[in-house]
């Protein structure tokens, strides 16, 4: 019996920072030792909000590699906009897809809010839109079996399930389906909030002191670490504030269980000195970000071989996607090529 598929993509909107890497890519690798493991830079996705055309080809291109270095199997990676059958699934299944199930979508919102507060006049297009159609085809189109998701993502796989069984309703018999309902894949991941601000979570969007860049310089981190708030109050109390328990996370997550043991010990004393707590915090991202930028380097020194292998993978890939859309359009009654 072969392995069940599982399904994930991430934005090339700038670096991997440290949620990106312990909320999603490094589960990611460990995924690939038990499952059939398709993963994606989704550029399309990318130009739901303003961007910078050089810039996202360069961006994409950047978290190719810094998804490499990170250690995700180039065999299992793809670029997006190198598959163009997911743009033609996402209309197929937009025709199924209502207004109001993509107006109750709380990202299309939150995103909304987000662009009118950095500027009233900006544009909020249609894509941000329709783009949780978009990923309903990325899911569907490989008939993956799990997609990896946070609870901000559970609200669009359960948009992916029910466009999944309108289709099956609408074109196919009870007895044979075509697509199978994705399901959620819950993992333990460490929740990394943002150092200048713990409750909230990790996020390039809030700005720069809100994440810290994995491959970034090293005295940059020192200063982050150093600057994050910690209590409100003049010292611990009973009950572990946000932002000395992110540190202890980020401890935790990035693997130095005997700093993390023994801090953690005097701060149930009452004896811990916060800036020791943070120059451990900033040795151990130091520690587990350098192999990372190390490989990183290595494989931009070979920069058009490895791209050669991505737009290979990508072609392998879309193998499988393709013959998705020439099942789906018999299906539907539109002709294929």
């Amino acid at each position: 019996m072969s392995a069940k598929r599982v399904l994930s993509g991430i934005q090339p909107t700038g670096d991997i920072h440290l949620g990106n890497y312990f909320g999603a890519v490094k589960n990611w690798v460990h995924l690939q030792d038990s499952y059939q493991c398709t993963f994606s830079v989704v550029d399309y996705h990318s130009m739901t909000m303003p961007y910078v055309p050089a810039q996202l080809r360069e961006n994409t291109w950047s978290m190719v590699f810094q998804l490499l270095a990170c250690d995700v199997d180039p065999k299992n990676l793809f670029i997006q906009s190198l598959v163009p059958e997911h743009t033609e699934l996402a209309w197929v299944l937009g025709c199924i897809t209502s207004f109001g199930e993509l107006q109750r979508m709380t990202q299309f919102k939150d995103k909304s809010d987000q662009l009118k507060e950095s500027n009233k006049e900006s544009f909020v297009s249609t894509g941000l839109f329709f783009y949780p159609i978009l990923q309903a085809a990325d899911i569907l189109i490989y008939h993956a079996n799990y997609v990896p998701v946070g609870k901000d993502q559970e609200q669009h796989l359960e948009l992916s399930r029910n466009i999944a069984a309108r289709f099956n309703n609408q074109f196919c018999t009870e007895e044979k389906p075509y697509f199978h309902h994705p399901e959620p894949l819950y993992t333990e991941t460490p929740k990394i909030l943002s150092l200048a601000d713990p409750n909230k979570k990790m996020s390039k969007s809030l700005g720069e002191k809100h994440f810290i860049n994995v491959f970034g310089d090293p005295e940059i981190i020192r200063k982050q670490v150093k600057t994050a708030v910690t209590d409100t109050g003049s010292g611990p109390s009973e009950t572990m504030s946000p932002g000395v328990a992110n540190l202890f996370e980020l401890l935790k997550a990035c693997g130095n269980q005997q700093a993390h043991a023994s801090l953690l010990s005097d701060y149930q004393q009452q004896q811990l000195k916060y800036s020791q707590l943070k120059e451990a915090v900033a040795e151990s991202i130091i520690a587990l970000c350098a192999p990372i930028k190390e490989r990183y380097l290595l494989l931009r020194a070979d920069e058009n071989n490895i791209k050669e292998q991505i737009r290979n993978s990508s072609s392998e890939i879309r193998k499988m996607a393709q013959k998705t859309m020439r099942e789906v359009k018999e299906l539907v009654g539109i002709l294929n090529v």
